[in-house]
């Protein structure tokens, strides 16, 4: 049987579930649980859907990273997040736990730097990969033995972004992800990129010279007011492209032993489900089927199931 890596940005899913299942979600005692309800019903979507034979989850620090220390306002701008998700961490934690899925964290770094590396070193095995995640920074790593699903939001389903995807939704390739950054900007993550230099603008100078450095070489071909704003903005170009691009070195190693999804205790998953009020997830755990309980707290609650 070939082997095939799931790699969970943990705090990308637990951010996309915080925000699409209502604060009201609660366990007996009042506990909020919206987004570690949220967080499990996609993490066994996915063990569903896409039949990984291993699995690991990454975690961002609490803690600067190397851009907060070479930019001091990378992701400056964003508020403050809400207690009530952060103290929902530490149950996602115990649901990953519980399942056996190793968690992955090193400090100084982005979760998706730790996916970049390890799914570098899947690579290298031959072993294909899909990152779960809804940020669009992660489309720069797909390529032939990489690619990114990105779970469902509302009415939209969920899907999953190969090389031909990223070029039908971008108009470019996963590695011109990062110069579309270094060029436009990110506001999630307070890149400014060139001022006056939207996305369309940035897609169509890389779909003519390739990438950042290529509209550089070329800049006497490009006339007006675009090349001033390019002459003016080429030290943000050359910041954004830096901050941009994910790292695939992180001091780290992929253990794909202790990533073998098996072999995880199915009474401890029960008993954290139904501490939580997730009886009705039981039937979507891996290799088991179990009976829908009436008392769901969850279906109670939302009307569902």
């Amino acid at each position: 049987m070939s082997k095939k890596l799931v790699l969970i940005d943990g705090h990308a899913v637990v951010f996309r579930a915080y925000y699409a299942f209502p604060a009201t979600l609660t366990t007996r005692s009042g506990e909020q649980i919206n987004a570690v309800y949220g967080f499990a019903s996609i993490l066994l979507n996915v063990l569903r859907d896409l039949k990984p034979t291993h699995v690991a989850v990454a975690f961002d620090l609490d803690k600067p990273t190397f851009r907060h220390l070479e930019y001091v306002d990378y992701k400056a701008q964003r508020p403050e997040v809400d207690v009530e998700l952060t103290d929902q961490l530490e149950r996602v934690r115990q649901v990953v736990t519980a399942l056996n899925i190793p968690i992955f964290q090193v400090e100084g770094f982005e979760a998706d730097d730790v996916i970049g590396t390890l799914g570098k070193q899947a690579q290298a095995k031959k072993i294909d990969t899909v990152i779960v995640t809804g940020d669009q920074d992660a489309m720069q790593l797909v390529n032939g033995h990489i690619k990114v699903y990105v779970p469902a939001r509302g009415l939209k389903p969920a899907k999953i972004y190969g090389e031909a995807e990223v070029k039908e939704r971008y108009g470019l390739t996963p590695k011109q992800i990062i110069d579309l950054k270094a060029l436009s900007g990110d506001v999630s993550d307070n890149i400014p990129g060139i001022h006056g230099v939207g996305p369309k603008t940035a897609t169509k100078l890389l779909q003519e010279y390739n990438d950042v450095d290529g509209i550089y070489k070329k800049i006497e071909k490009i006339t007006g007011s675009l090349k001033q704003k390019l002459v003016d903005g080429y030290e943000e170009a050359e910041r954004g492209k830096k901050l941009a691009t994910i790292v695939l070195d992180v001091p780290i190693t992929l253990d794909l032993k202790a990533c073998e999804l098996k072999n995880y205790d199915k009474r401890k998953v029960m008993d954290l489900f139904e501490e939580l009020g997730f009886k009705s997830l039981y039937k979507r755990l891996p290799d088991d089927s179990f009976e829908e309980d009436a008392e769901d707290v969850f279906a109670k609650q939302m009307g569902m199931f």
